[in-house]
């Protein structure tokens, strides 16, 4: 009877019970589920961009791609090429003008990349590419309004207005190439999009446009050797030889000559 009662208990329990497994399981497998979806929802939406979104994007890396990486470059090479030509000539305002339309349509493009960042981004300012961003655009916007308020040549702060001119171009500019790297991270960071080959082409275009900066420096140099050494005859090993012989010819003594030469030669 013991026995009997012992397994009727047994028997209720484990009817019970028996219900409640699979529920606790389909629980557990359930919530393991929503963590991983909310997970990769979360995931999803800090990469997946929308293609409108994608687009503004992509225009605004190119809008400072054009500004910072290739109209600032090319203004401060054109204002070292004028530099270099005749002062008041031709090549020299052509070089001028050319520079101050390159930064002006730097500034300009620039700017359009500034207002379409304001107006479609998110700009909290959390990371070092907008940060950067920012103090770019004020600086680009200061160093235009020095340029048009340079001093006449003969004044006392025209040398300094030069080198601060002069400094704070060729900082925009470095900042700004590294701030294009910054961006095409943030881009790839952003999107999963590989920027390999943006950035090879980026770093080509830099590359050509450093050399040229440098090329200035030796331009002269390199055309002066080439006039002097266009100026030098090569020199054959016959007419070197023939050029020894009259050497050695000239510090010979002079050949006795007759008594009537020797004496109109003292005379003379």
């Amino acid at each position: 009877m013991q026995t009997f009662c012992k397994l009727a208990c047994f028997a209720f329990s484990a009817c019970y019970h028996l219900p409640l497994i699979p529920l606790v399981g389909c629980s557990s497998h359930e919530d393991h589920n929503q963590f991983i979806g909310h997970k990769s929802m979360i995931k999803g939406n800090f990469h997946k961009l929308s293609p409108q979104m994608t687009s503004n994007v992509r225009v605004h890396g190119l809008l400072l791609w054009v500004s910072m990486g290739l109209l600032m470059p090319a203004g401060i090479l054109s204002i070292r090429m004028s530099v270099k030509e005749e002062r008041g000539s031709i090549r020299a305002r052509v070089f001028f003008y050319l520079h101050l339309t390159f930064q002006m349509l730097s500034v300009l493009v620039a700017t359009a990349g500034a207002v379409l960042s304001i107006k479609n981004f998110e700009n909290s300012f959390n990371n070092n590419h907008q940060r950067i961003g920012l103090a770019l655009y004020i600086a680009i916007w200061i160093q235009a309004i020095m340029g048009f308020l340079r001093p006449h040549k003969g004044k006392k702060e025209r040398s300094v207005w030069y080198f601060v001119h002069w400094i704070v171009g060729i900082l925009i500019s470095l900042v700004g190439i590294i701030n294009i790297y910054t961006g095409l991270e943030a881009y790839h960071k952003r999107t999963l999009e590989s920027t390999r080959l943006w950035t090879i082409i980026f770093t080509a275009q830099v590359s050509f446009i450093t050399f040229l900066y440098l090329f200035q420096d030796k331009k002269e140099y390199i055309q002066e050797q080439g006039v002097i050494l266009g100026n030098l005859e090569t020199i054959t090993p016959d007419q070197e030889n023939i050029s020894q012989i009259q050497n050695h010819k000239d510090l010979l003594p002079a050949a006795p000559c007759a008594k009537r030469n020797a004496l109109r030669n003292l005379f003379d």
